[in-house]
């Protein structure tokens, strides 16, 4: 797009913001999981699959069971995605199931504590700030076996695996696409929390933008992160939907108009600020295919960033039930398919064809290690 254009459509973003400023959604909560969580040392039991269907296996003596952060299990993010694995695998091999919402950070190490001793035979937790307390719980139980979501460990007892996702990989697709369809010339990203398992997606984001303007001889510019001074704005909170709403308008008021937040729940006031645009600004969502888990915001994600959560842990508990469970670390790419960009759905129309074959080869590249990801927070 030619500079003057750029200038006209930036215009037409900041007036549609300031007009949409004064409108706020009244529950800062929406999505969070908060509302119902159970106490942060009280869990839930289910010794029934959670569907009609018969389980493939009867494993009536194994207990499968799952901590979540603070977010809670229907963030539409990361925590969800997690404990449908949990789900699929109580549903495939005959479990018995415990799970728990925390309610902050401070309650995950006796959240933990408390599933062991319910006599869990597999314990999951999901998120990266559960991985000290999930290290010493698995020290001090050596006959658990425990998984943890978002984290890895250089020398992890034997008894411990981390779940971690190479997204840098599937974030630089979608800093591409986002290149490639801003009208403005500026693109915005945000995190939840200033944390590897946070920065790695804007790392990718950040890299994929600069690609494409080497490949372009293009100018578009990236507002909310830096990849290398490592700085950019936060919420520093992945609960509080308005929070992230705000930091979305500032990013918008910069001339922004696809957004990329890393935020979990948070994350859902940038999906607002979008709507609120009328079709001037549009979002690529993270962990989930954001038109399954937030379908009610399909209308303006491009695209998502989707780790296959699910699956990592699915398999680290059917490891654990049948007596195959090791520490070796699982680490999802995009050439085990751990890690993805997800469909265009309502957008397949409107991302050009060639743009869809420049991010398929890129896809290849990234494989093959042709073109290359930067990020200190990558897995290595």
């Amino acid at each position: 797009m030619n500079k003057t254009a750029r200038v006209v459509a930036l215009a037409s973003v900041l007036a549609l913001t300031v007009a949409a400023c004064g409108d706020r959604p009244e529950d800062s909560n929406t999505g969070s999981g908060t509302e119902t969580s159970s106490s942060p040392t009280e869990s839930t039991e289910e010794t029934e699959p959670t569907d009609s269907s018969e389980p493939t296996e009867s494993n009536p003596d194994f207990k499968a069971c799952m901590v979540s952060d603070s977010g809670g299990f229907d963030d539409k993010s990361f925590n969800q995605t997690s404990h449908d694995g949990l789900v699929s695998a109580v549903e495939k091999l005959g479990l018995k199931t415990g799970e728990v919402e925390s309610q902050s950070d401070s309650d995950y190490a006796d959240n933990i504590d408390a599933l062991v001793r319910e006599d869990c035979n597999a314990i999951v937790t999901v998120g990266f700030l559960l991985g000290e307390a999930t290290e010493a719980a698995a020290k001090q139980n050596k006959d658990v076996d425990f998984a943890i979501v978002d984290y890895g460990y250089a020398d992890p007892p034997p008894n411990l695996r981390g779940l971690s996702f190479n997204t840098a990989e599937p974030s630089f697709l979608a800093g591409y696409l986002a290149a490639g369809m801003t009208k403005t010339g500026v693109v915005g990203t945000f995190g939840g929390a200033k944390i590897p398992t946070v920065t790695i997606f804007m790392d990718g984001y950040w890299e994929g933008v600069q690609y494409w303007n080497e490949q372009k001889d293009d100018e578009v510019q990236v507002v909310g992160w830096d990849e290398e001074s490592q700085e950019g704005s936060f919420t520093d909170d992945f609960e509080d939907k308005i929070a992230g709403q705000n930091t979305a308008d500032n990013l918008i008021s910069q001339g922004a108009d696809i957004i990329f937040p890393v935020a979990g729940p948070a994350g859902l006031g940038a999906l607002e600020s979008a709507q609120s645009s009328e079709g001037q600004v549009n979002a690529i969502w993270v962990d989930t295919d954001g038109c399954v888990s937030a379908a009610e915001y399909c209308d303006v994600i491009i695209s998502s960033v989707m780790k296959g959560m699910d699956v990592a842990v699915e398999q680290a508990i059917s490891d654990s039930v049948k007596d195959k469970f090791t520490s070796a670390p699982y680490v999802g790419t995009l050439d085990n398919g751990g890690v993805a960009l997800a469909p265009y759905n309502e957008f397949e129309d409107d991302v050009p064809q060639e743009l869809k074959d420049e991010i398929e080869q890129l896809k290849q590249d990234l494989i093959d290690g042709t073109v290359k990801i930067t990020s200190p927070s990558a897995p290595q």
